[in-house]
């Protein structure tokens, strides 16, 4: 059987390389050179789990004390470098990396608060923090306007709808390696799907009308 600590860590790190890979395409794109890359790659990559250990007070975050943690975003750094030239015309390519990291990231910072032995609501509400916070510190450093508070884009959701998953299958004892993958999976699709067909939700204030919307289904 295998133990909780190991699907941690392996959700953890795949989830740490997508985000590089995000923000390392990310950077190609703002024209940054390669320490630039590296930098971008590792905010986005580690900044939502460093977010929460300090809020569960795990000093120090484990991504400072586990050396495999620096080990993705170097390499999605290199991947980027070589590749990017040949899929630079793909521009879902990046958001299908980052939904790939939001879908592991809404499970690992899940389990992190319910192992810790959080109550329900706030494992949740950390989960998606985890989740969420990597991409923001990438937007924001980047000087893009962030996804998470792009009103014609859903990216919050999917990661409340993992991190719920996560805490109901955790306390009827029907978490394991594979409910894991199916969770990733459902909020992969969840995220991509909305994307694609422009799905959003009501503005802060009902009447308000969204500038230049374009529904309909993107590229």
């Amino acid at each position: 059987m295998i133990s909780i600590d190991i699907v941690l860590l392996w959700l953890d790190l795949i989830g740490v390389f997508f985000f590089a890979v995000s923000g390392c395409l990310l950077a190609a794109r703002k024209q940054f050179d390669f320490v630039g890359s590296i930098l971008i790659g590792s905010i986005v990559a580690l900044g939502g789990g460093v977010i929460r250990d300090i809020i569960l007070n795990a000093a120090p975050p484990v991504a400072f004390t586990n050396p495999a943690y620096l080990a993705p975003p170097l390499l999605a750094a290199l991947l980027v470098y070589y590749l990017f030239s040949s899929v630079q015309r793909f521009t879902s390519l990046l958001t299908l990396f980052d939904a790939g990291g939001l879908a592991l990231f809404c499970i690992t910072g899940t389990l992190k608060a319910l192992t810790a032995g959080m109550n329900p609501v706030t494992c949740i509400l950390l989960g998606v923090t985890t989740a969420v916070g990597g991409g923001l510190l990438r937007d924001i450093t980047a000087n893009e306007i962030p996804t998470l508070f792009n009103n014609r884009d859903i990216y919050a959701l999917p990661a409340f709808v993992g991190a719920g998953l996560t805490t109901l299958l955790w306390h009827l004892g029907l978490f394991s390696g594979l409910t894991a993958c199916l969770i990733a999976a459902v909020v992969f699709a969840f995220r991509v799907t909305a994307w694609r067909r422009g799905w959003y939700v009501p503005l802060a204030v009902r009447g308000w009308h969204r500038q230049g919307a374009n529904p309909g289904v993107r590229d």
